[in-house]
């Protein structure tokens, strides 16, 4: 189960969404599925281009279709990298996300997630419900349940979370 998201507006009118996961699973083996063209694709989006280094380029490309059938592309840098532990993407589309692992417990990571982006309250719902069913599918990825067919997404799911977000 993933915990609700929650968002912040600062002062100049910056959106920041913030969750927080504990899975069951190694830093390393989660760092594989956030940071890696290999790990993306099962579970976000393919890694049309990533320099996994600090001022790299990269080139997100949605596997979702949206309600109108595309495909969202998102360019940018890699704009905070420190191997295991922190993967940030500042992009188009969605501003600057960022990936940070910390070691729980024996076997387990911590990824605090923040995406600090600029949009009105409909994008915000839209983006809170969107990273949700990601990181629900991220956890199918990590238990050995990739997302390999995207042509079976459907927005049903999208849409009750998009719900629970905007009734919250």
């Amino acid at each position: 189960m993933i915990p609700q998201g929650t968002t912040e507006t600062r002062d100049d009118g910056t959106r920041l969404l913030r969750y927080e996961l504990r899975l069951p699973h190694p830093v390393i083996r989660v760092w594989a599925a956030v940071a890696t063209p290999e790990g993306l694709p099962a579970w976000l989006c393919a890694a049309d281009v990533l320099e996994p280094r600090l001022g790299g380029a990269v080139t997100l490309r949605w596997l979702n279709a949206d309600a109108d059938g595309r495909h969202i592309v998102a360019e940018g840098h890699v704009t905070a990298w420190d191997v295991e532990r922190v993967a940030e993407y500042t992009v188009t589309v969605h501003g600057r996300i960022r990936f940070h692992l910390e070691p729980h417990g024996d076997e387990g990571t911590v990824l605090r997630f923040t995406n600090e982006l600029r949009c009105d309250d409909e994008v915000l719902l839209d983006c809170l419900a969107g990273w949700h069913h990601h990181f629900e599918l991220l956890v199918a990825a990590l238990e050995g349940r990739p997302t390999t067919d995207w042509s079976t997404w459907t927005p049903e799911r999208w849409q009750q979370l998009r719900d629970a977000y905007a009734a919250a």
